[in-house]
C-alpha cells in the first residue's frame, strides 16, 4: 500500500475514485427511482463522440464529451418529456450514432492507437492526469452540490411529476437539470469506471442500499458510501492484479449487492419480529346511512356512540387505523 500511494498516478487515481463512488450514486439514486436505470448506458454512448472531438481537435476529451453528453442528456429529456410512440427509437438512434461516430472519429484522429479509446471505453487508473483530476473535481463538486442542495425537490419530481407541479415546483427545469447533471456524472466517471460502465456504478450502488435502508436519505447515504468503498477497493485491486479499473469497480459492486441482498431476509424478519402485531387493519370511520329517515332517524341516533344525535359525524378519535 505504502509504495502504491507514492506513484503520483496513484494518487490522482484514489482521488478520482473518491468523487467518482461520491458523484454517481447521487445521481443514479435519482435514475432508479424514475425508473431510468439504463439512462447512464445511453449517455455513455453518446459521449464517445465528444471524446473523438477532442481526439481530432487536439483538446482534453473530457470537456469536450462533457458539451456533447450535455446535449445529448437535453434531446434525451425533451423526447422523454412528449411521450410519444417514436420515442424509443430516436432514443436508440441517438445512442448507436454516437458510438459509431465517436469510433469513426477516433480511427481518424492523430492519437488514435495504443489503446487510447479503450482507457476511455473501460477505465484505466494510468491516465488519469492533473488536467483530467481538476476537471473531474470541478464537475464532481457541482453535481454533489445540485444533487444533495435541491434533495427535496427532485425527490418530489421522482415520485409524482403531476403533484410536484401542482406545489409549485418548477417541473421541466428540473427533469433538464437532472439529465444535466446525469450527463456531466458520465464524463466525470469514465477515467474511472469507463464509458461502458458507468451506469452500473449509478444503479448498484443505490440498489445495494435499498436492500437494508428504510427512507430514501438512509438510501442515498448507503448507496454513496458504497460507492465510495468500492470506487477505492477496485482502483486498488487493479493496480495489484493489473486489470482495467472499471470491471473491478463493477464487479466488486455487484458482490457488495449480492451480500447485502442475502442479509435483507434475516433482517426484515428481525424487524417484523421486533414489531408488535397490531392486527389486521380496519376502518373504524362511521358513515353515515342514508337508508334510514324518517321514523328510523331516533333508532338511527340511539345507535351512535356516545347517545349523539347526530350519526353520520364520527366519534372523536374515530379514523383509519394507521
Amino acid at each position: 500500500m505504502t509504495e502504491m500511494l507514492g506513484y503520483d498516478f496513484m494518487q490522482r487515481a484514489l482521488i478520482a475514485a473518491v468523487l467518482v463512488g461520491v458523484t454517481a450514486p447521487a445521481v443514479g439514486i435519482y435514475l432508479v427511482q424514475r425508473r431510468q436505470a439504463l439512462m447512464g448506458d445511453g449517455m455513455g454512448h453518446v459521449a464517445m463522440t465528444g471524446v473523438g472531438l477532442g481526439f481530432i481537435f487536439q483538446t482534453n476529451p473530457v470537456w469536450m464529451a462533457v458539451l456533447v453528453c450535455v446535449l445529448g442528456a437535453v434531446t434525451m429529456e425533451l423526447v422523454r418529456s412528449r411521450g410519444n410512440q417514436r420515442g424509443d427509437i430516436a432514443l436508440a438512434m441517438l445512442f448507436y450514432g454516437g458510438m459509431a461516430c465517436g469510433k469513426l472519429l477516433v480511427s481518424k484522429s492523430a492519437q488514435a492507437g495504443a489503446g487510447s479509446l479503450e482507457s476511455y471505453l473501460w477505465g484505466s487508473i494510468l491516465t488519469v492526469s492533473p488536467a483530467d483530476l481538476a476537471a473531474i473535481a470541478a464537475l464532481g463538486a457541482v453535481v454533489i452540490a445540485v444533487t444533495l442542495g435541491l434533495r427535496r425537490q427532485l425527490f418530489a419530481i421522482c415520485q409524482d411529476e403531476d403533484f410536484a407541479k401542482v406545489t409549485g415546483v418548477p417541473v421541466r427545469v428540473l427533469n433538464l437539470l437532472l439529465a444535466v447533471m446525469a450527463a456531466v456524472t458520465v464524463t466525470v466517471a469514465m477515467r474511472v469506471v469507463g464509458l461502458l460502465l458507468v451506469s452500473a456504478l449509478m444503479v448498484v450502488p443505490v440498489a445495494a442500499a435499498q436492500q437494508l435502508t428504510r427512507s430514501f436519505a438512509a438510501t442515498q447515504a448507503g448507496a454513496i458510501a458504497v460507492g465510495v468503498i468500492v470506487a477505492l477497493a477496485g482502483v486498488t485491486g487493479s493496480y495489484q492484479l493489473d486489470v482495467p479499473s472499471g470491471p473491478a469497480i463493477v464487479l466488486l459492486a455487484i458482490a457488495v449487492f449480492a451480500v447485502f441482498s442475502a442479509l435483507a431476509a434475516p433482517l426484515a424478519r428481525r424487524r417484523h419480529r421486533a414489531t408488535p402485531d397490531a392486527g389486521p387493519q380496519v376502518c373504524d370511520v362511521l358513515l353515515p346511512d342514508t337508508r334510514q329517515t324518517g321514523a328510523d332517524a331516533p333508532q338511527q341516533a340511539a345507535a351512535a356512540p356516545g347517545g349523539r344525535a347526530d350519526a353520520g359525524t364520527p366519534a372523536p378519535g374515530a379514523g383509519l387505523a394507521q
